[in-house]
């Protein structure tokens, strides 16, 4: 399978600070589930926003579906963006409109300005929204307010904007960060069942390591900016969970219960 998406030596400097990111470079194929993590401020959030462009890199090339995304103009990447979903720790909805209405924001990369302002969708797109809501087991909310939900049914309906778009990949900053544990399995389980059955590629910024080792086929870890682990979860030993976590590991490998020790 050919690589979807290649990050080539990709730094982020925020001023005269240490860098966010450093010389980071790892691949991902077309279809393939992979989980960044690492602890807070290692750099994960910064890499997702500088692989769609909402961050600029301070050098270093993102080649994305054989564009290289670093060197495009606004145009060109709107277009990219079209196909790159967006899903946030905090679901980024908007709270007094209904459910089928925020998901109907996926579709903006594809109208003009004053369409997007009068909210003209055409039938197709609210089929496809109505569709995907019951995908996601999100029928009976369809005409809630967005305030009225969850945090769970906030982040499906999160995905659920997403997948309007019609994406090859989805970046996942931290989807699961505020959720209790059953919700989180739940927003897990439809991720990897979405990457498996759709075959869209999926990124996803976890701070557990056990979730990242249930669900990836590849994991890197990150640490003060830079990729210190690029490999499959079997191989994730708990040396370098320590390297990836530092003083964090102990607590994170207890809780695995000395699975994958070595």
């Amino acid at each position: 399978m050919k690589n979807l998406l290649e990050v080539r030596r990709v730094s982020k400097y925020y001023g005269q600070e240490a860098a966010a990111l450093s010389d980071v470079s790892f691949s991902v194929k077309e279809g393939e589930f992979v989980s960044i993590i690492g602890p807070s401020g290692a750099g994960k959030s910064t890499l997702l926003r500088c692989i769609n462009r909402m961050v600029d890199a301070s050098s270093g090339e993102v080649i994305y579906n054989d564009v290289n995304v670093t060197k495009i103009n606004k145009p060109q990447l709107k277009n990219v963006r079209r196909t790159i979903g967006m899903i946030f720790q905090h679901y980024n909805l908007v709270n007094r409109l209904s459910v089928i209405e925020n998901v109907l924001h996926g579709r903006l990369g594809y109208k003009s300005t004053i369409a997007g302002m009068l909210g003209l969708y055409t039938e197709e797109e609210k089929k496809q929204a109505v569709k995907i809501l019951n995908l996601l087991g999100l029928q009976d909310q369809t005409y809630k307010r967005a305030d009225q939900l969850s945090g769970g049914q906030k982040q499906r309906v999160g995905i659920a904007r997403a997948l309007v778009q019609n994406p090859k990949m989805l970046l996942c900053d931290e989807p699961i960060a505020s959720l209790d544990p059953n919700a989180s399995k739940v927003i897990m389980d439809y991720l990897k069942t979405i990457s498996s059955t759709m075959g869209i590629t999926v990124l996803v910024n976890l701070h557990q390591v056990d979730v990242a080792l249930k669900y990836s086929d590849k994991i890197i870890g990150v640490n003060k900016g830079r990729v210190v682990y690029d490999g499959l979860p079997k191989d994730l030993s708990s040396g370098m969970i320590h390297t990836i976590y530092g003083s964090e590991a102990g607590e994170l490998i207890f809780e695995l219960g000395g699975k994958n020790a070595g």
